[in-house]
């Protein structure tokens, strides 16, 4: 009867592992067909007249230019830039974020006291500071990270911050109860607990992070992809 009985678990278990692999899948064909589709009908667009390919291009002349830019080798110098300042401003906003997050929940005045502040600095429109920045720090790639740095760590900081502060009390309590410090609540309970919240906001770091460079290169750069933006711009390519 036992055997019996685990043979079942088994293929219901097999059964329910093959639906997910049949659902990741399909998730993934479904994404590759929409993206197919949407450049499908911005291409037919333009083809047929219903968009003006002199304002919004289309997929066939971007991959046109993209392509020339890749055989003299241009596009690849941008693009490195691009990424190394991306990466550099991620590292930053991921390690202050977790840092100052930390430091608001070990103590509850001084969250108190900066709470507001960084709601504040958070809702302000960066793209409206990155000229101030370029007055304040010249035209250099610290000027670029800083803009992509405020982008993202203010809202990073208050994620981080909402996560650890909903912590179960229960658990908190459990580990006062046996002896525990605050460092062991830090280390045992809150950080591991943590980890799903804190790769999520890592993830949404990512593109912020990217935005700013771009919006810094768009100001203060030579090099980049937001450089190319702004001089395609002025070219009309």
């Amino acid at each position: 009867m036992k055997q019996e009985n685990q043979t079942i678990s088994e293929r219901f278990q097999m059964e329910y592992m093959e639906r997910e692999r049949f659902h990741r899948r399909s998730t993934a064909v479904c994404r590759v067909m929409l993206l197919v589709l949407l450049l499908a009908v911005w291409e037919l667009s333009v083809r047929l007249g219903i968009v003006d390919d002199f304002i919004f291009s289309s997929p066939s002349g971007v991959i046109l230019c993209f392509w020339s830019m890749a055989t003299d080798g241009s596009i690849f110098g941008h693009i490195g830039v691009t990424l190394l300042e991306t990466v550099f401003s991620f590292l930053i906003v991921t390690l202050a974020g977790i840092a100052i997050a930390l430091v608001l929940w070990a103590s509850r005045g001084v969250a108190e006291v900066l709470e507001p502040y960084l709601v504040l600095l958070n809702s302000l429109p960066k793209s409206a500071l990155a000229p101030m920045l370029i007055v304040w720090l010249g035209t250099h790639v610290r000027t670029i990270v800083v803009t992509a740095v405020s982008v993202a760590v203010f809202g990073s900081v208050m994620t981080l911050y909402t996560g650890f502060s909903a912590m179960d009390p229960d658990q908190v309590r459990l580990i006062r109860s046996l002896g525990g410090t605050k460092m062991d609540v830090l280390t045992k309970v809150l950080l591991p607990g943590s980890l799903p919240l804190i790769v999520s906001n890592m993830k949404v770091n990512v593109g912020l992070c990217l935005v700013g460079v771009i919006i810094g290169e768009f100001l203060a750069a030579d090099r980049g992809l937001g450089y190319l933006i702004i001089y395609g711009s002025q070219v009309l390519q």
